[in-house]
């Protein structure tokens, strides 16, 4: 089987091919490429029937120059693609139900493989039609845009301080935090303010760019990470600002997600 990696991260890249090769031996990469036009152009000089065309895609959503989608409007895309995503699992239960699966990143070895035998089975039961009503994904990118349109986060919240009700931004927030069951934020100046709802509502409305729950106590906005450090367990410590009279852990579960994030 011959496969195409597009993928912008050249470390993700790597990652994935060693993946790739531990859980399908046969699979052979005849292509990285890690832009949308040097994927076209590597495409349009592998067309089917060509010695390295690919029978599989592994897709990242999000390129450095723009979103992959932009691919299928340059050229006829025949083959069949998987994509890969750094979107939260609720995008991806969407989109189970495809017959053409795709993957949260960093990709893991047996989602991955349960893929690729999905795509098995999906190679064989259309071997017969194949030929004439090749497997398109032009609906499926479709569907993929319509579901991947920008999300409305939270802008703002009123709440009552100084026995006044007032709005303050999210940009004004450093991090949100739960104290005796009572659940509060600071802001970037030093306000410790109350909020009725609790960190599992607001991890729900708050943009996963800019806010990340590091344990089951706080949830904190990049903007007010201000050191890192090694803790006992291989775990990591984060001091806040404005500092908080707390240890802030990042919990084991969280560890890799939240360097992920701190790294974008």
């Amino acid at each position: 089987m011959k496969i195409l990696i597009v993928e912008d991260e050249e470390m993700a890249a790597k990652k994935l091919t060693k993946t790739l090769t531990s859980v399908e031996p046969g699979a052979t990469v005849v292509g990285v490429t890690s832009s949308i036009w040097e994927t076209v152009a590597w495409l349009r000089s592998n067309e089917p029937g060509q010695p390295d065309a690919p029978d599989l895609i592994l897709m990242d959503i999000e390129l450095a120059d723009g979103q992959s989608f932009q691919i299928f409007n340059e050229i006829d895309v025949t083959c069949t693609v998987i994509f890969t995503t750094s979107y939260d699992e609720y995008a991806i239960k969407a989109f189970k139900v495809n017959s053409i699966d795709y993957l949260l990143k960093p990709v893991q070895a047996d989602e991955l493989q349960a893929a690729l035998e999905k795509f098995h089975r999906l190679k064989a039961h259309y071997q017969s039609i194949r030929a004439e009503h090749p497997l398109s994904v032009e609906k499926l990118v479709q569907q993929i845009q319509q579901q991947l349109q920008p999300r409305e986060y939270r802008q703002r919240f009123l709440v009552t301080y100084a026995h006044k009700l007032i709005a303050v931004d999210t940009q004004q927030i450093a991090y949100f935090f739960s104290d005796n069951k009572m659940n509060q934020f600071k802001t970037v100046d030093g306000r410790k303010i109350a909020i009725d709802y609790t960190l599992d509502e607001l991890e729900t409305m708050l943009n996963p760019s800019q806010f990340f729950r590091i344990n089951r106590s706080f949830l904190v906005s990049v903007g007010s990470v201000d050191q890192i450090q090694p803790y006992f367990g291989n775990r990591l410590a984060v001091q806040l600002k404005p500092v908080i009279d707390k240890d802030v852990i990042v919990s084991r579960e969280k560890l890799t997600p939240f360097k992920d994030w701190m790294g974008k």
